[in-house]
């Protein structure tokens, strides 16, 4: 059974509930209020210009438990060479506009509308939504954003100018001892290659509510 939201009402059904498919509810909007309240019970928007607001929570859930990431070694061999630098939070919008506009492999178009960027532009201003840059002689070329919850980071979207920078965002992410897993919703070549693996609703709603300190 797939649920009608309220605009008027802050509340979703329980995750458990959701098809097959991780399609828990339709409707609502997307307030600051509305998605902090999804993020912090495993489900999140997915949907397509012209559509209705989906809210999906997967039953098993696509994760990189950041202690486990796999880097190659033709990666770190990359990465040593440091042409790559990382920076945090300071270009969000162009990232959000690169994930948005960037052409993708057996993909038709964007599920990034305009109303969406709006409302994880207002999350950023708020603290809660940040991105992690890939730069390369001082131009933008990779990245990814997402949302911070408790110890979780849950990945919104990544892009690639050139080979492997979204790669190095991730990899970047894992190793930097903030977050215990990536929350990457659903699975792909792409983050399976990096070790991802899919782990039952249950235990990441059980991750995702753990607060805990920061791992050292």
């Amino acid at each position: 059974m797939i649920f009608e939201l309220d605009k008027d009402q802050l509340r979703f059904p329980n995750p458990a509930l959701a098809e097959e498919d991780g399609l828990l509810a339709i409707g609502g909007d997307l307030s600051t209020g509305r998605l902090l309240f999804a993020y912090n019970h495993g489900i999140f928007p997915w949907f397509s210009e012209g559509g209705p607001i989906c809210w999906y929570a997967p039953h098993k859930r696509c994760v990189i438990f950041a202690n486990e990431v796999v880097v190659s070694k033709s990666m770190k061999k990359l990465l040593k060479k440091n042409i790559f630098e990382i920076r945090v939070n300071s270009a969000f919008e162009e990232v959000i506009d690169n994930c948005k506009t960037i052409k993708r492999k057996g993909e038709p178009g964007t599920w990034i509308t305009n109303e969406m960027k709006e409302a994880y532009l207002k999350l950023h201003i708020l603290g809660k939504a940040k991105s992690i840059e890939v730069w390369q002689e001082n131009k933008l070329v990779g990245g990814m954003y997402g949302l911070e919850i408790n110890n979780v980071f849950c990945g919104e979207s990544m892009f690639s100018k050139v080979s492997n920078a979204s790669k190095a965002a991730v990899i970047w992410l894992c190793q930097s001892n903030q977050y215990k897993l990536l929350d990457c919703q659903v699975p792909n070549n792409h983050l399976l290659s990096l070790g991802a693996s899919l782990i039952p609703q249950k235990d990441f709603l059980e991750i995702l509510n753990t607060k805990t300190p920061k791992l050292e």
